[in-house]
């Protein structure tokens, strides 16, 4: 894995790393570099080997199925991948709910007034 960071400085020499001609990735990782390439001309190996590093933290079938998840929507780059691999809140659970709470039934929230921004910035409108 060290030798990617070396890869990423030197991204000429990807296809004859001897230490990557053993990795049997899957093919969505030659899809992913031949896009990067065709979209980024000279950056686009460069951001392929820094997918690759993900692997650093990540396990393949991980890694793997965020970059299959990032072809599928067209966001190919290192940064829109490694947000396939965080962890997604379940929005059902995020809802807040009023059970237990029920000192907060009576709450209401003003409406909000826009032209109190103006006043903030001096009387603007």
């Amino acid at each position: 894995m060290q030798y990617l960071a070396l890869l990423e400085r030197k991204n000429g020499a990807l296809d004859h790393a001897l230490p990557l001609q053993e990795w049997d990735l899957p093919e969505c990782f030659e899809i992913l570099r031949r896009r990067l390439e065709q979209s980024l001309q000279g950056e686009g190996t460069r951001e392929y080997i820094q997918v690759l590093r993900l692997l650093e933290k990540y396990k393949l079938p991980s890694l793997s199925q965020a970059v299959e998840k990032g072809l599928r929507y067209g966001a190919l780059t290192r940064d829109a991948i490694a947000q396939f691999l965080i962890p997604q809140e379940d929005y059902a659970q995020s809802t807040f709910r009023l059970d237990g709470h029920p000192h907060l039934r009576h709450v209401q929230v003003a409406k909000t007034r826009v032209s109190v921004y103006g006043e903030l910035l001096g009387g603007q409108r």
